[in-house]
């Protein structure tokens, strides 16, 4: 095996403890191998396979998951750059970063609850999904910083005019009756928190990453495989362990990454009558493919409420609009709302 790249890793162990580590990627006949070596003093602990086969893709988002998990152990490499991508953050980057940091470890848990549950009432009344009204991330940190005006809101990350301006009242009778022991601006937070502490973390979230990354290219194997092998959306469920919703949206990635799903189409749509897959198509010719609502009620009717449900004829709608933008110029928006 020939070894084409290595690097030494280090972190402390105790209290004055120096330990090693080598990372190694090496090829023969065309199969990749990843591996990490332990080292105690100088003798070898032996080596840990992460990976061994014949994509690069993949052995590559396994090196990136396996060596942000230790390095948010506190592993440092001797050669830096280490993740092979652009790794530069400008200063605004890191102080936001910063103060997410800080809002997961001093979050008041009772406030973030109470906006928890706001949240949800809100997201209720408006018919939107929770994380279009503000995601986890933006609720720890009003949590944390607890902004008593509306000056003050606007300099936590994530909050723009739009969001105050809609949002902003309810989020102040929460927060601005609490007392608190900081003050605004913020920037006493980046002097305020352990540098190493927050370096593990940044690597904590790479790890999370690059585990998504990992995963999507994993399912997407998965689905080649079984639309090639002639499997329906139900055995694609099984073999992958996600949702059907979830193999639906990894088919319509492939399809726009230029690999055929039409197998699995031609599969799904073979019970479904000429008439009412042209029905859907002169819908799509009609008002757009940009959203699915409109197109359903017009394929099917405005009073169309069927006992089983609608989540049958939303993928088979999905299924048709893949054949239909395949058809369509290039360069044409693209949407997948509901």
């Amino acid at each position: 095996m020939q070894i084409v790249f290595m690097n030494r890793l280090s972190r402390m162990s105790g209290v004055d403890q120096e330990v090693f580590a080598q990372l190694w990627i090496g090829e023969e006949e065309g199969v990749w191998r990843l591996g990490w070596r332990d080292f105690s003093g100088e003798q070898e602990m032996g080596d840990s396979l992460w990976y061994e086969g014949g994509s690069w893709n993949e052995m590559l988002s396994v090196y990136r998951h396996e060596l942000a998990m230790k390095m948010g152990d506190g592993y440092r490499p001797l050669i830096d750059g280490v993740f092979h991508e652009d790794e530069h953050l400008n200063s605004r980057g890191q102080e936001q970063l910063k103060l997410q940091y800080y809002s997961e470890q001093y979050a008041n848990e009772t406030v973030y609850e109470e906006l928890c549950s706001w949240r949800r009432g809100k997201a209720s009344s408006e018919r939107k999904a929770p994380y279009i009204l503000a995601s986890n991330r933006l609720l720890r940190m009003i949590s944390a910083f607890l902004p008593h005006t509306a000056e003050e809101l606007l300099q936590i990350p994530g909050v723009g005019e739009g969001k105050a301006s809609q949002y902003g009242a309810d989020w102040l009778s929460i927060t601005s009756g609490v007392q608190r022991e900081h003050q605004y601006p913020l920037g006493w937070v980046s002097d305020s928190i352990d540098e190493e502490s927050f370096v593990s973390w940044l690597y904590k979230q790479k790890e999370l990453k690059y585990k998504k990354q990992l995963e999507r290219l994993r399912l997407r194997r998965v689905l080649l495989q079984g639309i090639e092998e002639g499997q329906g959306m139900e055995q694609l469920k099984g073999l992958s362990g996600v949702s059907r919703r979830e193999v639906l949206e990894a088919v319509e990635e492939l399809e726009k990454d230029g690999y055929s799903v039409e197998k699995l189409i031609a599969l799904e749509l073979s019970e479904v009558t000429s008439q009412e897959q042209n029905n859907i198509w002169t819908a799509y010719e009609l008002i757009g493919d940009t959203f699915l609502k409109p197109v359903l009620y017009k394929a099917y009717g405005e009073d169309f409420s069927p006992a089983e449900g609608l989540d049958m004829y939303y993928e088979r709608l999905r299924l048709i609009r893949i054949r239909f933008r395949r058809e369509q110029p290039a360069g044409l928006g693209l949407a997948t709302n509901l």
